[in-house]
């Protein structure tokens, strides 16, 4: 199974382009790329800030054969998307349920589930925000980025990369996997 790339210079948001993908076409698996988003959300509708040159990604796939919970799920994506992430930053990940990912007790990447049904199948959409060059200011939640850990400047593309290696594996294996095997993924 290959996630279908569609990439986009500015978008509103990242998840706004998968649902509408999903609704006109006929694709089961993609991945969506912007380099900047202008209406990026957050959980219960707050604003994702989204500066330009982080990392606005979405990803979805139908879950016709994947039996989890959502809830499954959101620990799954997390655990996905934190072992993507360590790949270029080897400091301690550490998930903040239910979908933040937090270094040094700073957030550096938020995640978004989306749930959509189309003909009697329904679509997970995930939408994920690294902090990879500068870190929005949010009151009362401390932020960080890769380029401030790390002090070197990461490769959007082998990033993006890393994502769908992961999610094509995990997409690929779901029927027979649980929460211990998407850990060694």
């Amino acid at each position: 199974m290959k996630l279908k790339k569609f990439k986009f210079k500015t978008v509103n948001s990242t998840n706004d382009i998968a649902i509408r993908l999903i609704k006109k076409t006929n694709n089961k698996f993609g991945i969506i790329v912007a380099d900047e988003q202008k209406k990026g959300r957050g959980q219960r509708g707050n604003k994702w800030i989204s500066y330009k040159g982080n990392l606005f990604v979405s990803i979805f796939f139908s879950l016709d054969k994947i039996n989890m919970s959502l809830k499954q799920l959101t620990r799954t994506n997390c655990f996905l998307i934190k072992k993507a992430l360590s790949q270029f930053c080897k400091k301690k990940i550490y998930i903040k349920p239910p979908n933040d990912l937090l270094i040094n007790k700073k957030k550096i990447c938020g995640i978004l589930q989306e749930t959509l049904k189309k003909n009697n199948t329904t679509y997970f959409i995930v939408g994920v925000g690294i902090n990879l060059i500068k870190s929005p200011h949010i009151e009362n939640y401390p932020t960080t980025n890769i380029l401030e850990l790390t002090k070197t400047k990461v490769n959007k593309k082998r990033i993006i990369l890393e994502l769908v290696n992961i999610y094509e594996k995990f997409i690929g294996k779901v029927s027979n996997l649980n929460l211990t095997t998407v850990k060694n993924l």
